[in-house]
């Protein structure tokens, strides 16, 4: 789907839609996510700016793949069908360098 929407607009869509997401972090406008942020971390930082050239949403995403994508994933998913906090064990600072 195409269209020239606002940044307000696509933000309050994200909003909706993740505003009881834990791991999940809207960056502010024209911010970019950056891997070092994220690092040895379960969260996962979004950004994105709508091409009123094309008519379409540039989203962009860091993870940490290993703590996200495989390592604290399981572990979210086991705190889900254990019936915990799906953060629990998962909330510790991202690393920085």
């Amino acid at each position: 789907m195409t269209g020239n929407y606002t940044y307000e607009e696509i933000r309050a869509a994200y909003e909706k839609y993740y505003k009881d997401e834990y791991f999940i972090r809207l960056l502010d406008k024209d911010e970019c996510p950056q891997t070092r942020w994220v690092e040895g971390s379960n969260f996962v930082d979004i950004g994105f700016k709508p091409d009123k050239r094309t008519g379409r949403v540039v989203m962009m995403g860091a993870i940490d793949n290993i703590t996200k994508g495989a390592a604290g994933q399981a572990v979210q998913n086991m705190n889900i069908m254990f019936g915990l906090d799906e953060s629990e064990g998962l909330k510790a600072a991202p690393v920085f360098p």
